[in-house]
């Protein structure tokens, strides 16, 4: 309960421009952010981007957030649209590193194969997996997150997993596990 309304006076207190009640607002959060971000972006320089990024566009818009229980919600959704913002700009950039052959990767670490799996998922679903696993947020709050019906979010999630087996059976990783 103390928690609660210290975060409601924090909210309102950021809202009319107090730096230190933003801060201490973002220090539940910033750990959730980054590794997000990681996820999305794979590196470490790009993840702090986009979390410095999401960081000035919530302190800009701090007064549309309407309750201090979806603080969080509406900061992950910023964070998401400008990881996704940023890699369709870096889409267009094509790196200079030379490519590993297929025999010289490893994939003995089944995290790696996943990890590797979901990246080559569409971002619709890619996103529904991340934050129904990864986050364990319930479908309900990944539809508020994300703004769309709860049908959709469990139409994406269904078909990302049913993506993911399919991305894991051909490369024949599984070796038949059910997931």
């Amino acid at each position: 309960m103390v928690k609660k309304l210290q975060a409601k006076s924090l909210l309102s207190k950021a809202k009319k421009g107090n730096n230190q009640a933003f801060i201490e607002l973002l220090q539940d959060e910033k750990v959730k952010l980054y590794k997000m971000a990681y996820i999305y972006t794979k590196n470490e320089n790009d993840a702090l981007d986009v979390v410095q990024e999401t960081i000035a566009r919530a302190y800009a818009n701090i007064h549309t957030v309407k309750e201090e229980q979806y603080f969080a919600t509406w900061l992950m959704r910023i964070l998401i649209n400008t990881a996704l913002e940023m890699l369709r700009k870096n889409q267009k950039i094509v790196p200079l590193e030379q490519q590993p052959e297929q025999g010289q990767i490893s994939t003995n670490d089944e995290k790696l194969d996943l990890l590797q799996a979901i990246e080559q998922l569409d971002e619709k679903y890619k996103t529904v997996i991340l934050l129904k696993y990864y986050r364990d947020l319930q479908i309900k709050e990944i539809a508020d997150l994300l703004g769309c019906p709860e049908g959709t979010v469990k139409t994406n999630v269904h078909r990302g997993i049913q993506q993911l087996k399919k991305c894991l059976n051909k490369e024949g990783e599984l070796y038949g596990e059910r997931y």
